[in-house]
Order: structure tokens, then sequence, then C-alpha cells
């Protein structure tokens, strides 16, 4: 057996990955805690602060790009020192001025380098991981940004209500921080472990990525073509409904529990946050059983009954119940992204590569249904924004109803087949 048929597996590299989705989750998804803070901070109305997600997101459709264009020309080493270095300015304009104007500029900067660094480390990890065990890591990898992403706003909670203590590091950044604004040490937080990632990548050695046809940036003829076909652009809908219906939760949550229940955002509704991605991992775990049992349209369309019934339960319930609603979206959101995003390429014969481009530019709708329901609060209050979310949600639930794939997913029972349903 020829060892360049199954090149050594690099575990050095995809832990340095797994390190690298951590990072990227903990930097992503901690907006939505910070938001009753920055109103108060900067006084802002709903629709201003929902610029701060939008100028995050936006950066996901402007850069990747351009991103897997200077991937091929400067390498994968490179790159990822560069997106680490993008996101310390960024962190550190906010943590130096905190201002609302800075605040949107830091949080494009920061969501550019996490753009850079999602288009890089994907091949990195299936070269360093072997093919063969792509799935499997491609799955620790999303569980470990589940975790980030619970863990995220505990650390929050944990340095804001803890800046007053004197001495050490907590005395340190009470000098550095304003008072009236706490959740500024976040980003000094941010600075360090962006200074950490440059620093572990500056001296680690990176393998030679030859990339599939899948992960070459194809012709825009190709792109051009594929725009053409009625079913990428439904599923491109479909991703975008995703994001944004993810994004529009977690970012308003906290929000929505201030206004209309009083909790406390730094502690009742940091936690209901860190409750929404941890139960959107445990949500996953379950979805991936499911998925082994009957057809992923139907645990599509079960879990998005679910999660529509959960978010009627968090806007209108009343008392400890919100508590949990709101949390148990994320759990029945869990599915949805992945289910959405085969069930998509299952659809084409060809092409999957540019395929999943589009579909990731899908992303943007994590910066526009923010936006949308933060306009919609400022005018006619937010629990009738957050209504924006019903249209999302019964978007992806006719997914399970329309989607014709070629091959279903692989079941206990059935195996691989063309699809034949005639239901």
């Amino acid at each position: 057996m020829k060892n360049q048929s199954h090149p050594r597996r690099n575990y050095y590299i995809v832990s340095l990955i797994l390190l690298t989705f951590f990072v990227i989750s903990f930097l992503t998804n901690i907006i939505g805690p910070l938001v009753p803070d920055i109103i108060k901070g900067f006084h802002l109305n709903l629709t201003l602060v929902a610029v701060l997600p939008f100028a995050f997101f936006i950066a996901y459709g402007i850069i990747s790009i351009p991103a897997g264009i200077l991937v091929e020309k400067y390498k994968e080493k490179k790159m990822m020192a560069a997106a680490f270095t993008i996101s310390f300015v960024g962190a550190l304009m906010l943590a130096l001025f905190p201002n609302y104007l800075t605040a949107v500029v830091s949080l494009f900067l920061i969501g550019c380098g996490m753009a850079m660094l999602q288009v890089v480390i994907n091949p990195l990890l299936r070269t360093s991981g072997g093919e063969e065990h792509y799935a499997f890591n491609s799955v620790l990898a999303q569980l470990i940004f589940g975790l980030a992403s619970f863990l995220s706003p505990l650390v929050y909670s944990c340095l804001v209500t803890d800046l007053d203590t004197t001495g050490g590091t907590h005395s340190l950044l009470a000098s550095l921080v304003p008072h009236n604004l706490p959740w500024v040490s976040l980003y000094w937080l941010f600075v360090v472990v962006s200074l950490a990632m440059i620093a572990i990548i500056l001296v680690s050695r990176f393998p030679k990525v030859i990339l599939s046809d899948e992960e070459k940036a194809p012709a825009l003829q190709v792109h051009i073509a594929l725009l053409r076909k009625p079913v990428v652009v439904l599923f491109f809908i479909g991703i975008f409904c995703y994001v944004g219906t993810e994004q529009g939760v977690a970012n308003w949550i906290s929000q929505f529990l201030y206004a209309y229940h009083h909790y406390d955002p730094q502690i009742t509704g940091a936690r209901a946050v860190a409750y929404f991605w941890g139960f959107m991992t445990a949500g996953g775990l379950l979805g991936l059983g499911l998925l082994k049992l009957m057809d992923s349209r139907k645990v599509l369309v079960g879990f998005t009954v679910m999660a529509i019934v959960s978010l009627s339960l968090g806007l209108f319930a009343k008392g400890g119940i919100v508590l949990v609603a709101f949390p148990l979206v994320g759990f029945f959101a869990s599915v949805m992204y992945p289910v959405i995003f085969s069930l998509a390429l299952n659809s084409l014969q060809e092409h999957h590569g540019a395929f999943s481009g589009i579909l990731l530019t899908g992303v943007i709708g994590g910066a526009i249904v923010p936006l949308v329901i933060g306009w919609l609060g400022d005018h006619v209050g937010l629990r009738t924004g957050m209504y924006f979310l019903y249209l999302t949600l019964g978007y992806i639930l006719s997914v399970g109803f329309w989607a014709r794939p070629i091959i279903v997913n692989k079941t206990i029972r059935h195996g691989h087949r063309r699809d034949q349903i005639t239901e």
C-alpha cells in the first residue's frame, strides 16, 4: 500500500482547525447578548442596533468569493494569519474607541476575518484529516462551533458582572473599559484571542492543500448558468431564510426578554442566548440519529413545525416558559441548515462546488432579517417585528414539501435511492 494514496493525517493541523472553528463561533455569536447593553450604552433605536449584525454578516457576502481567489495565490497559512490580523484590528478599534461608528466598522472587519477563515479551513480540514474522515471531522467541527456559541454569552456574563472585582485581570480590564460600557471588556478579550491565534498560526507548519474540483472557484459562466435554474434560486432563499431565522432569534432574545419581561440582559438574557446555542448543538445530535431512520424532508417538516410552536410560546407565553421556549427554537432549528444544504446539492447532478458557493452567500440572511426585525420593532414594537420570523420559518417548512432530490438520504431501512415520491 502506497503512502501517497492515503496521506498521513496531520492531527496537529486538525486540532488547529477545530480551535479555529471554536474561535469563529465565539466571536460570531456574541452580538445577540450584547444588544441591550449596546442600545443603552450608545442610546440607539432598534434599527440602528440591527445595523451591527448587518455589518458583520454582509462581510460574508462581500469577502467570500475574493477570499477563495486569494487563497489559491497566497495559500492557507498566510490567509489565516491575515484573517486573524483583520479580526485583531477590528476588535482593537472598538476596544480603544467605543462608539457606534467604530462598532459598525469593527464588526464588519471581524466579519471579513471570519469569512476568510471559513473559506480556508474546510478544504484544509479535508486534506489534514483525510478525505475518508472528512464527514466525521465536519460534524465534530460543528459540535465545537455549537459549544463555543454556548460558552461565549456565559463568558460575557462573567466578565461584565465581575469587572468590579479588585486585583489581577479584572482590575486591569476595569482601567481599560469605560465604566458605563462594561461589555467593551469582551472586545479586549477578542484582541488577546486574535493575537494568540496569529502567533499559533505563524509557528505552525501547514500541509500542501490540493483543491478538489468541487473546491476550485469555477468560471463565472457556470454561476450565471446555475442562477438561471429556479431550483438554485429556491434553495438559495432557503439558506437565506435559515440564517436569517437563526440570527433573528439569537440577536433579539435578550432585548425581548428585557423589554417584555424585565429580565436582566447581562445574566438572564445572556444565559437564554447561551442555551439557544447549546440546545441547537443537542438538537443536531438528535437530528443525526433521526436522519438515519427517516427521509430528511420529513425531519425538516417536523422540526420546523416544532420551531414555529416554540417561537409562538416565546412571543406570547408568560413567566419562565419564555426562558425555555426561545432556546427550544434553537433545538428545532438545528437540522435546518444541513438538511436544506444536502437537499440542494442532491437536486443537481453537477457543478456542486459552484452551487455551494451560491448557497453560502445566503448567509447574508443573517444580516438582513435582524435588520428588518429591528426596523419593524421601532415602528410597531419588537414582538410584532419578530412576527417576520413566521415568514422565514414558513418558507423553510415549504422546502420539505417541494424539494425533489435526485438521491435521498441513506436510512437504515432504505439506503440511497432515487426519489420516487408521489405523495
